[in-house]
């Protein structure tokens, strides 16, 4: 099966992308430049993508150059709060196997802060061409990202980040809270099972 490239952005301007570090995910502005950090554990390239203010034109396509830990991440010394990006990720095309990599498809960054844009439908949007026969076994090439909301960088968290709180049962709060302050929301209602043992568990010893 015939795979083509995505086509490149007309504009392609000299990268002084650095080695960056893996953590934290996402984007991350220190002041002077961009940490971006991205996990796929079976990727083979990951391609930053970077575009003009108003989130239209690609104008830049730079690969990441480090892979850590199934992280893949770079540092870009000139990039500023307000670029809007996206990525491209290259990889096996093996619906069989579960694997459906295809750079023509312009990916969100799973931890983006901020998206501009809307969704609009396309055909395009699909990894696979509607109406082939090989139904979502084949491969689609066109390209998707003038039909995708695009990430944007910020300078901080958002507002509400900082304020959002999480309920756990439990009516001794004064002992769970130091085995669970760290634990992420989503995980907490099943402490029990995956997290620790619980302070109930550790009583009946």
């Amino acid at each position: 099966m015939s795979k083509k490239k995505p086509q490149a952005p007309q504009v392609m301007t000299p990268s002084r992308i650095r080695e960056g570090l893996p953590f934290p995910l996402g984007a991350t502005w220190d002041g002077l430049g961009v940490n971006f950090a991205i996990f796929s554990a079976h990727a083979t390239k990951v391609e930053l993508c970077l575009f003009d203010a108003g989130g239209e034109n690609e104008i830049e396509r730079i690969e990441l150059p480090e892979y850590t830990d199934e992280i893949w991440h770079g540092y870009l010394p000139d990039a500023h709060p307000g670029q809007i990006y996206g990525y491209r990720v290259y990889g096996p095309y093996e619906p069989d196997a579960g694997h459906r990599f295809n750079p023509n498809k312009l990916l969100i960054d799973p931890y983006a802060k901020q998206l501009v844009g809307e969704l609009r439908w396309s055909e395009a949007l699909f990894g696979y061409t509607i109406g082939h026969a090989d139904g979502d076994l084949s491969y689609d090439e066109r390209d998707s990202a003038p039909f995708v909301p695009k990430s944007k960088i910020i300078d901080r968290p958002s507002p509400g980040a900082a304020t959002i709180r999480c309920r756990y049962p439990g009516t001794r709060r004064s002992s769970t809270r130091p085995m669970y302050a760290a634990t992420p929301c989503a995980t907490r209602r099943w402490r029990t099972s995956f997290v620790a043992p619980s302070p109930a568990s550790r009583r009946r010893k």
